[in-house]
Parts: C-alpha cells; sequence; structure tokens
C-alpha cells in the first residue's frame, strides 16, 4: 500500500496537536497543582514522592514541547540520512511510551489495572484522555512509517 506524501504530512500535524494537547494539559495540571493526567487523578500518596508538583508538571509539558517538534519534523523529513534516521528512532521511541500509558490508562479506565490507581471519577474526561493519546500514537505512526517509506522507497 502507498501512501502518498499527502496522508504523511496529515498524520505528522495530528501527532503534533496530540503532543500539544497533552503539552496544555500538562501545564493545566501544574497550574492547578496537581498530578495525573486529565480525567485521572493521581492517589494522594504519589504526592509524598514529588518535591515540586508544579515543576514536575512543568517538565512534563516541556517533554510534549519536544515530542510535538518531533512530530513536526516528520511533515517534511529531514533530507540528511542521519538526521532522518534520528528523527525516526525518536519518534518510535515516543509512539510507545505513549502508547503504553494509553494501555496503561485505558486498562486502568476499565478497572482492569486496580494497582495503577482508582478507576478515573469523571469517566467522560478520562476517555476523551484516552482517545485523544490513541489518536495521537496512530497518526504519529503513520507519519513514522511514511517517513521510512520514502527513504526506502
Amino acid at each position: 500500500m502507498n501512501r502518498s506524501p499527502g496522508t504523511q504530512r496529515i498524520a505528522a500535524l495530528t501527532a503534533c496537536a496530540g503532543a500539544l494537547a497533552y503539552t496544555v494539559s500538562k501545564v493545566d495540571l501544574a497550574r492547578n497543582g496537581e498530578l495525573g493526567m486529565p480525567g485521572f487523578p493521581a492517589p494522594p500518596e504519589a504526592y509524598a514522592s514529588i518535591a515540586d508538583v508544579t515543576a514536575a508538571q512543568l517538565g512534563n509539558a516541556g517533554l510534549g514541547l519536544v515530542m510535538a517538534v518531533v512530530a513536526l519534523l516528520l511533515v517534511r523529513p529531514p533530507a540528511a540520512r542521519r538526521l532522518r534516521l534520528g528523527v525516526v528512532v525518536v519518534s518510535w521511541f515516543g509512539i510507545l511510551m505513549i502508547g503504553a500509558g494509553v494501555i496503561g490508562f485505558g486498562a486502568r479506565a476499565a478497572g482492569l489495572a486496580p494497582a495503577l490507581g482508582a478507576t478515573p471519577p469523571a469517566m467522560g474526561t478520562a476517555l476523551a484522555a484516552l482517545a485523544v493519546g490513541a489518536v495521537w500514537v496512530a497518526a504519529w505512526s503513520v507519519a513514522a512509517v511514511g517517513a521510512v517509506r520514502r527513504t526506502t522507497g
């Protein structure tokens, strides 16, 4: 199946939007002094191990910005082979990291992983966060595969 460069661009921009949504959510949580994800509050004991919740969440927001830039680089992958390879490798690490989070939070929402925390009290918000994460992972995967195909094709 031959994907067009337009499909890769749309996927990369969608992945970038997912990373920016994550970034905004982390800034909002930092502003409120909260740990966790939208719809998935952290258990009270988690606060004991974090000295500065705001700094921790702003650090996560910074990571979100880095992921947005990496996804944006897939809109038009770098011409230099090593740089393009680096962008693709970093993308796959990000895809795996976000995918694992979606799976873990999904298991928590379904009540399948009580060790990860209680079932979310605001299920609508939790499901929306999971949907954004799933679309983000899917789009980033399509963009990364497209970058590899353009390299090897």
